[in-house]
This record gives C-alpha cells, sequence and structure tokens, in this order.
C-alpha cells in the first residue's frame, strides 16, 4: 500500500512540475551591430517555444497525452484567435500564460496553421 502511495505521489509532483512552474525568463539582449542605427526586427522561434513549454504536457510530437490534448491538429479546430485565447486565459488543466507575448502570438499563429 505505501509503494502505491508513493508511485501516485511522486507521479503526481512529476506531472505538477512538468506543466507547472510559471517562471519568466527574459530574453538575452541582441549584442551591439557596432552603431547601425536601424530597428531590427525580431523573430520568434515558435517551434522552440513550443519545445520548452508545451511537449511536457501535450507529447513530443504534440499528439496529446492523457488529459492533455492533441495540438498537432489543433489548426482544424480552432482559429488563431481561439488559440491564442486558450494560451492567453488557461482552459481545463492547462494554467493561464505559460507563454506570454510575441511568443504567445507566434505560437498561437504556428498551431493555427497545423492542420
Amino acid at each position: 500500500m505505501k509503494k502505491q502511495l508513493m508511485t501516485v505521489l511522486f507521479g503526481s509532483v512529476l506531472v505538477l512540475g512538468a506543466c507547472g512552474g510559471g517562471e519568466e525568463t527574459s530574453p538575452e539582449e541582441p549584442a551591439d551591430t557596432g552603431g547601425d542605427t536601424e530597428t531590427e526586427t525580431t523573430t520568434v522561434d515558435a517551434e522552440a517555444v513550443i519545445q520548452q513549454n508545451c511537449i511536457s504536457c501535450h507529447g513530443e510530437n504534440l499528439e496529446g497525452q492523457g488529459n492533455f490534448p492533441a495540438l498537432n491538429d489543433v489548426g482544424s479546430r480552432l482559429s488563431q484567435e481561439e488559440i491564442l485565447s486558450v494560451i492567453q486565459n488557461g482552459q481545463g488543466a492547462m494554467p493561464p500564460n505559460i507563454i506570454e507575448g510575441e511568443e504567445a502570438e507566434a505560437v498561437a499563429e504556428y498551431l493555427a496553421n497545423q492542420k
């Protein structure tokens, strides 16, 4: 009985630790390019953001696992705005604002195109 209880507790801690956190990381400042006065536009690598924030719950190929739905075809079910709303507001077991700002918008656009 103790082994089963420990297994359940360990599994719960593992799942909660993988999906939670809410840690914010600030993006690294770009290196000075030597006086270039033009503003450079930064592009967000949505796939990298997904690898860092989504695969622990939604699966390595975003195929879904357990209580977490598949994201590899979410674009056929939800619009980009609906996906962004889920990212910002959370839904079900997913807490809000796991990713924010430009990263959230880039991920929503990327997932909306996955059909």
